[in-house]
């Protein structure tokens, strides 16, 4: 049981990060022009503007609805913000952001109210659940806001011409992981629904790249013709990449400057086919977590990575020696988000939180998880155990990756 005190500063700490997390969510809107706000730059993905609503209902429908037993404010917003409720290319059809903004601060100012009267050990993993619901959002608009950006032309032709300097030999080094339990997950209170049941995982030894993939290890493959060849790519992969004819990641920079930054805008076929170039493999996702674990008394502070949109671009993947995990790996937090070998399942004794929708429905096998967070990724979700999955064509989100090699 909590103590009256201890339930105060819990309630004082929720109060303060969901104020700090909502402010970070609307420096993303200021300056923004109504055609960025509506428009979808690609078919898979929702406009800016439909999240930020989106931010708005589902705290009210969990909050104000579902908990403290409230009407809804805004019924007119039921059908266009729920997750479920209209079909991506519908979500254009949005209210100006005035309107948006009064929705959240109504909600928000009910929600605070709410707060002060409400049980705290009752509430917290669902206070907690949404601070990282609005998080992983923010992180979505982020990533809207850089597909805008793309350019069709810049992004399907091929320009291999800059001379790259040598890469530090240092950034080939991998990292021999001995043979042993760890903990594998999270059953803290800020752990989602899919990071728990935590339980020990024994893993033989094996080792792994202590940095992602480089722009400049990645042109390696690309100019020994690793597109154009079905050598090392899966049979779903060289089917993907025969329709979709890319040649290139999707966040790719020609400046020899990128070089010793992290691969981003690769695709999980992508991935997989570097790595069977350069004879390696993807780590498994338990693989990675082990490897990225850090020492109890560890902080993810954004000082020692590149997160939270603090840099708003990779940096080189040496940039941040105070970021090392427990075994000495660099950026296993922040910079790009890193794919795995693994199929998005749920752990033993899996249980839904706070819906079914949330996590278990992807547990699909067409989902591969991805790990560590990228420059985007807000604090609250900023930890080894966290999950992410996509299907293994995206590559629209802030992804790159790191090798593996079994130790026989």
């Amino acid at each position: 049981m909590l103590s009256k005190l201890s339930k105060s500063s819990v309630t004082d700490d929720i109060t303060l990060a969901f104020v700090e997390c909502r402010r970070k969510t609307l420096t993303l809107f200021e300056g923004m022009d109504w055609e960025t706000f509506c428009s979808q730059p690609h078919p898979d993905f929702s406009p800016v503007g439909w999240h930020l609503g989106h931010i708005a209902y589902t705290e009210s429908l969990w909050l104000l609805e579902r908990s403290a037993g409230l009407p809804c404010l805004f019924p007119q917003y039921r059908q266009m913000f729920a997750a479920d409720g209209l079909p991506k290319a519908k979500r254009v059809e949005l209210p100006d952001l005035a309107q948006i903004r009064y929705y959240l601060d109504r909600v928000r100012n009910k929600v605070f109210d709410s707060l002060k009267v409400a049980d705290v050990e009752q509430n917290q993993r669902l206070w907690r659940f949404l601070i990282q619901h609005e998080s992983q959002h923010c992180e979505i608009i982020s990533m809207v806001l850089e597909l805008t950006k793309v350019s069709i032309s810049d992004n399907n032709s091929l320009r291999l011409n800059a001379v790259s300097p040598s890469s530090p030999d240092y950034l080939e080094q991998m990292i021999q992981i001995p043979a042993g339990e760890f903990e594998q997950g999270n059953n803290s209170i800020d752990g989602l629904d899919n990071e728990s049941l935590a339980e020990k995982v024994y893993l033989d030894t094996y080792s792994i790249d202590r940095y992602p993939v480089t722009c400049r290890q990645y042109r390696a493959f690309m100019e020994a013709g690793g597109y154009q060849n079905s050598l090392w790519w899966s049979k779903a992969g060289w089917e993907w990449l025969q329709t979709q004819q890319v040649t290139q990641p999707l966040y790719w920079h020609e400046d020899s400057t990128w070089d010793n930054h992290p691969v981003c805008g690769v695709n999980w076929y992508e991935a997989e086919a570097y790595s069977r170039f350069v004879g390696k493999r993807l780590p498994t996702e338990a693989e990675w977590e082990k490897a990225a674990r850090r020492d109890a008394q560890a902080t993810a502070l954004t000082q020692n990575c590149n997160c939270d949109r603090l840099i708003g671009k990779t940096t080189a993947v040496d940039t941040y020696p105070g970021g090392q995990s427990a075994y000495g790996l660099y950026d296993t937090l922040g910079n790009v988000w890193e794919w795995t070998a693994s199929w998005f399942n749920g752990y033993q004794g899996f249980q839904s939180y706070p819906y079914t929708g949330y996590s278990q429905v992807y547990f699909d096998q067409q989902h591969r998880v991805l790990k560590g967070g990228s420059w985007a990724t807000r604090p609250w979700v900023l930890r080894p155990s966290f999950r992410n999955w996509y299907y293994p064509c995206v590559r629209q989100v802030f992804t790159g990756f790191r090798c593996a090699v079994s130790d026989s």
